[in-house]
């Protein structure tokens, strides 16, 4: 097994970040954290954008598009900011033979209590199980992409009503 990490930015990747300050998206976090995490399957790590979702484009959105595309790899897991996810993965939705998995988080990987290993994780974990589709891998659950929608005031992924 190998795994394509496209990495897009987003809060998972940010170097800085209060409600207060600026912040900066940093190099992704992915490949460190798949080294601390022993693990055993081979992966690729693509930096392919550093922005903060709701900056992205349509034309980040068709870049990601064509990475995704023309990757060799079948399994493909994309960390990318929460706020924009479904949109973009929207854009991804008829591409065969493929499984994408996005994830994300809303604290950055860098800091001691956040959510990005184990939602890594469970993307990881849904990429080995699931049917070729477009899904999102946030706080414990994995939502075919377009039937869950960001509840901002929880700080979570849920179902569309």
């Amino acid at each position: 097994m190998r795994i394509r990490v496209i990495a897009t930015g987003g809060t998972i990747d940010k170097v800085y970040f209060d409600a207060a300050s600026t912040y900066d998206v940093g190099d992704p976090m992915v490949g460190p954290l798949f080294k601390e995490a022993n693990v055993t399957f081979e992966y690729v790590v693509e930096s392919v954008l550093q922005k903060d979702s709701l900056q992205m484009t349509d034309d980040d959105r068709a870049l990601i598009r064509q990475r995704v595309a023309a990757s060799p790899e079948n399994l493909i897991l994309i960390t990318h900011g929460t706020d924009t996810m479904t949109a973009t993965a929207a854009q991804l939705a008829d591409l065969p033979d493929k499984v994408i998995v996005f994830t994300g988080s809303m604290v950055p990987a860098r800091f001691r209590q956040s959510d990005a290993l184990f939602n890594i994780g469970c993307a990881v974990g849904a990429l080995q199980v699931l049917a070729p589709g477009v899904y999102i891998a946030m706080n414990g659950q994995v939502f075919p992409a377009d039937q869950v929608k960001k509840n901002r005031a929880q700080s979570r992924f849920e179902p569309k009503a």
